[in-house]
């Protein structure tokens, strides 16, 4: 199975770390981040991955080469000119993707240890174009679902925008996880532009095809964005 890693962002907020190594190379515990994802992915199958790469691009591809003991073949999309966000960024590697199985795609910032047979088997049976792993947890920016789980906007609660891009009742709010698990027919529904963002993607399109939530209440999960979450991160890692 097929898995792609978001790796290209720049890692502003890890600052002063990411100004020699890129957000992928940083390490929790013993491992990189991009090690802890490729790891946790193969364990569940998804042995064929992708990473996209912009931000000390050439670090990440001699890390990743440099390893013998991966559990998953690894390729790279080169943003090299630009980033392309999460939207193009995808659409660029789409020719790595088969045409009828469903892929993950996770930000190299996260860890986590979600149960991905889980996440797959509701995807599957609910038919969804994506499933997006979500939590409750404090945020800025919420997705917005039905009590189906079904997604119908979304909300920033400091700047107090909000978009409703579908109809529906007592809505829930929750956080997106950072990882999601999409059918091959999503490329089908991308834009002509080559940058856009996979969260405006499904908001432009939620109302015609399905764009589901999964609550994700049972796994241990880590954002790695900014110095002070990298350290709880590293502090769990510690007492493993």
């Amino acid at each position: 199975m097929k898995a792609m890693i978001l790796a290209a962002g720049v890692g502003s907020r890890l600052r002063p770390l990411t100004e020699e190594i890129p957000k992928a190379l940083v390490k929790v515990g013993k491992k990189t981040m991009i090690e802890h994802n490729i790891d946790w992915l193969a364990s569940y199958g998804f042995d064929e991955i992708i990473v996209n790469v912009h931000h000390f691009a050439e670090k990440i591809k001699a890390f990743v080469k440099s390893k013998t003991d991966l559990k998953a073949s690894v390729k790279f999309s080169e943003e090299y000119k630009e980033l392309l966000d999460t939207g193009g960024g995808l659409k660029q590697a789409g020719w790595f993707f088969d045409e009828s199985d469903p892929f993950v795609v996770t930000n190299v910032d996260i860890l986590c240890n979600l149960n991905l047979e889980k996440l797959l088997a509701f995807h599957e049976e609910s038919f969804s174009l994506a499933t997006l792993v979500v939590r409750e947890r404090e945020s800025s920016r919420y997705l917005l679902f039905d009590e189906s789980y079904r997604l119908c906007g979304w909300e920033n609660i400091k700047t107090n925008e909000k978009k409703i891009t579908r109809e529906c009742q007592n809505i829930k709010r929750y956080a997106f996880s950072g990882i999601q698990i999409m059918s091959p027919e999503v490329f089908s529904h991308m834009p002509p532009k080559s940058i856009f963002s996979l969260i405006d993607l499904y908001l432009d399109v939620n109302s015609d095809v399905l764009i589901s939530g999964f609550l994700d209440t049972e796994s241990d999960w880590f954002d790695i964005g900014n110095l002070e979450k990298l350290n709880n991160a590293r502090r769990f890692a510690g007492q493993q």
